[in-house]
């Protein structure tokens, strides 16, 4: 199996001795649906670890764009000179398309049109431009002025690796 944004291709094994060649062809997202769902999986942490995990969670599913398919989504085609629609060779394929959509979301999503590590990286961008936003918004400077980088806890790292006098140890009892 072959997944490529918009298509799902196969060699399946029939009765013939050259296997069929089958494909499983469906509709990308459009740009505008892309945004919502990027912005609803930056929104909240746990959407991110969850596709991490290979998960997808409902909400997230859910977000107001159509990523499961639907009735008549799939548009199954086999070189096989069955003219059932689809045939058996095309059903099988779906079953095993549908059984990758379970163990990995990031399947899916590249059906509909985008690929895990340009996701991911997109992601992460926004994630970052979240947590700036929301760490310098309502914060002030250390003079009590706006617009300056507020002070964020934790320690600078050049003083977290300084050498520096450790205390001798106790003595052993």
């Amino acid at each position: 199996m072959t997944v490529t944004p918009g298509l799902v291709l196969a060699y399946v094994h029939g009765s013939r001795p050259r296997p069929y060649r089958v494909q499983i062809r469906m509709r990308t997202l459009a740009d505008e649906d892309w945004e919502r769902f990027l912005d609803a999986a930056a929104e909240r942490p746990g959407h991110i670890a969850a596709l991490l995990d290979k998960d997808m969670p409902q909400s997230l599913a859910e977000c107001g764009v159509e990523l499961l398919p639907g009735a008549g989504d799939l548009e199954p085609h086999c070189s096989c000179p069955d003219f059932g629609h689809p045939c058996k060779h095309a059903a099988a394929l779906c079953y095993q398309t549908a059984r990758l959509l379970d163990e990995d979301p990031f399947v899916l999503l590249l059906l509909r049109g985008r690929g895990e590590r340009e996701l991911l990286d997109e992601l992460s961008r926004r994630n970052a431009a979240l947590a700036a936003r929301s760490a310098h918004a309502g914060q002030k400077g250390q003079d009590g002025r706006e617009g300056q980088e507020p002070v964020l806890p934790g320690v600078r790292a050049r003083d977290a690796l300084a050498p520096r006098q450790l205390p001798p140890l106790p003595e052993p009892v």
